[in-house]
C-alpha cells in the first residue's frame, strides 16, 4: 500500500485519523478507538490541547504524581512530578523525609545570564573587524531598544554583546554573541528575536562601511544557546556524620563514606556519570514537565555542563568537613514560570499552583533540589540494599498489569513480594502456582 500523502496538514483532525488507521493500521477501527479513548471529554480543553502541536491526533498521558515533605530554605513545599518510571516519586519523597528531619535543603541561585549567538562568515581581517565592532557597539544595541524596553522593565534585557573570533576552528567564522537576562520567562522568543535584529542591523553597517567595501559578510543564523553555564543554581544537604544514622546495618560513617566514594567514581568514570546523572535528571525533568518548561533544552544543557572539563562527569559532590556530611550538585537551568504551556495547561498552572506560584528564581531553586534528592536516594540504595530490591518493589504493580492480574491477585501479590524478590519471572510464577 502507498503510505505517501500529499496535503496532510490541511486535512481535518477526523480525515487524518482516518488516513492514519487505514493505511498503517490492521484495525482501523481499534486505533481508531484508542485514539479517541485519550481525548478529553471536554470538547474546549480538547481543542486547547489539539493546538499545542501541528498534526494532533489524541493526547499522550503520562501520571501526574506528587513528592511531599520537602523543606528548602526553610519553607515547605509538595512537589509535582510528571514521569512514567517507577520508584522515582517514592524516592523523591524518601529524601524529602529524610532531610526534613536534617535542616531540610538548601539552595541558592548563582546567576541567570543566558547566551545567544549571531553566527558569520567573513573573509576580512579580525582586527579591522574588532575595531569596527567597537564603534558600532552602541549602534547595535540601539537597533534592539523597541524588543528589549519591556524585558527591562522587568529588570531584563541585553547585558552585553561581544564579537568573538572562532577562525582558529573554522576557516572566517565569527559570532556576535549576547547575554541576556530575562526575568521570568524563559526568553526563547525574545532572546532569537533580539539575534535576528542584531544581525540584520550588523549586516547593513558592514556593507555601507567603506573599508569593508568588497568583504562580505554572510549571516549563517541567528539562535540561542541552550548551553548556560551562567544560568546556574545550586542545592545542597548537609549534617553532622552521626546525624545521618545508620543505614541497613551500616554505621552512619561508612554510609557517608560509601556516598563520597560513590560520587568519586562517577567523577573519574564516564560509564558510571551517565546513568548517575540520568538519575539526577529523574527528578528534574519530573518537575520541568509539570511545569510546562521544556526538558529538551534542560537536558542538553546539563550535559554539556557536565562535560565542560573535557571529560563528563559527576553533576554533584559530596565530602566531610569538621564531621561534617555535605552533598550538592550545581546546574545550570534556564526556566520560566511566565509564558510558554504556564497559563495555557490546566495541570502547568496546576502545578504551579501547588509550588506556590514562584518566580523563576525560586522554581531553578526547587527543580535543583529535586535533582540532588533523587541522587541522594539513588546513591542510598546502591551502597546498602542495591537499587533492584526498592525499584523492583515499585515496579510489581506495573508487571501485575502486564499480566493482567485482578485486584485480588494484586493484593496477594504485593503482600507475597514484602519478603521475597520481585521479577518478571518470579511475578509470573507466583500467579501460575497461586491461580
Amino acid at each position: 500500500m502507498n503510505k505517501k500523502i500529499e496535503g496532510f496538514s490541511r486535512l481535518s483532525k477526523k480525515e487524518k485519523i482516518t488516513w492514519i488507521a487505514n493505511t498503517h493500521f490492521d484495525s482501523a477501527e481499534e486505533a481508531i478507538a484508542k485514539l479517541e479513548s485519550y481525548w478529553n471529554p471536554d470538547i474546549k480543553l480538547q481543542k486547547k490541547h489539539d493546538e499545542f502541536i501541528e498534526n494532533t491526533l489524541s493526547n499522550f498521558y503520562l501520571p501526574l504524581g506528587v513528592a511531599p515533605n520537602f523543606i528548602i530554605n526553610k519553607v515547605e513545599y509538595t512537589l509535582p512530578i510528571v514521569i512514567e518510571e517507577s520508584s522515582v516519586v517514592a524516592a523523591a519523597s524518601n529524601a524529602a523525609k529524610f532531610w526534613s528531619k536534617r535542616g531540610g535543603f538548601k539552595a541558592t541561585v548563582i546567576d541567570t545570564v543566558k547566551s545567544g549567538h549571531v553566527h558569520f562568515i567573513f573573509e576580512g581581517s579580525f582586527i579591522e573587524l574588532e575595531l569596527f565592532f567597537i564603534k558600532k557597539k552602541s549602534e547595535l544595541l540601539k537597533a534592539t531598544k523597541g524588543l528589549t524596553q519591556n524585558m527591562k522593565a522587568r529588570g531584563g534585557g541585553i547585558i552585553d554583546i561581544k564579537l568573538i573570533d572562532k577562525s582558529g576552528s573554522l576557516k572566517d567564522y565569527y559570532q556576535l554573541q549576547a547575554n541576556f537576562k530575562t526575568a521570568d520567562a524563559m526568553g526563547a522568543n525574545f532572546i532569537n528575536s533580539c539575534l535576528e535584529c542584531l544581525a540584520e542591523k550588523f549586516k547593513k553597517l558592514v556593507h555601507i562601511e567603506p573599508s569593508f567595501h568588497g568583504k562580505e559578510l554572510d549571516i549563517v543564523m541567528s539562535i540561542l544557546s541552550n548551553y548556560v553555564p551562567e544560568c546556574l543554581v545550586k542545592a545542597e544537604v548537609s549534617c553532622k556524620i552521626q546525624d545521618l544514622g545508620p543505614q541497613e546495618g551500616m554505621s552512619a560513617a561508612i554510609f557517608a563514606k560509601k556516598i563520597i566514594q560513590a560520587i568519586n567514581i562517577a567523577n573519574c568514570e564516564p560509564y558510571r556519570a551517565v546513568t548517575h546523572n540520568k538519575g539526577i535528571m529523574n527528578g528534574v525533568d519530573g518537575l520541568i514537565l509539570a511545569t510546562g518548561n521544556d526538558f529538551r533544552a534542560i537536558e542538553a544543557g546539563v550535559h554539556a555542563y557536565a562535560a565542560r572539563s573535557g571529560q563528563y562527569r559527576s553533576l554533584s559532590n559530596a565530602k566531610i568537613e569538621k564531621n561534617k556530611f555535605i552533598m550538592d550538585v550545581t546546574l545550570p537551568l534556564a526556566l520560566g514560570t511566565v509564558g510558554g504551556l504556564t497559563k495555557l495547561h490546566p495541570l502547568v498552572s496546576w502545578s504551579m499552583e501547588l509550588l506556590g506560584n514562584p518566580d523563576a528564581k525560586t522554581l531553578m531553586k526547587i527543580v535543583a533540589v529535586a535533582g540532588l534528592a533523587q541522587n541522594f536516594a539513588a546513591l542510598r540504595s546502591l551502597v546498602t540494599s542495591g537499587i533492584q530490591k526498592g525499584h523492583m518493589k515499585m515496579h510489581l504493580l506495573n508487571i501485575l498489569n502486564q499480566f493482567n492480574a485482578n485486584d485480588f491477585q494484586k493484593k496477594s501479590a504485593l503482600t507475597y513480594f514484602k519478603t521475597n524478590t520481585v521479577s518478571v519471572n518470579a511475578v509470573d510464577d507466583f500467579l501460575q502456582k497461586k491461580y
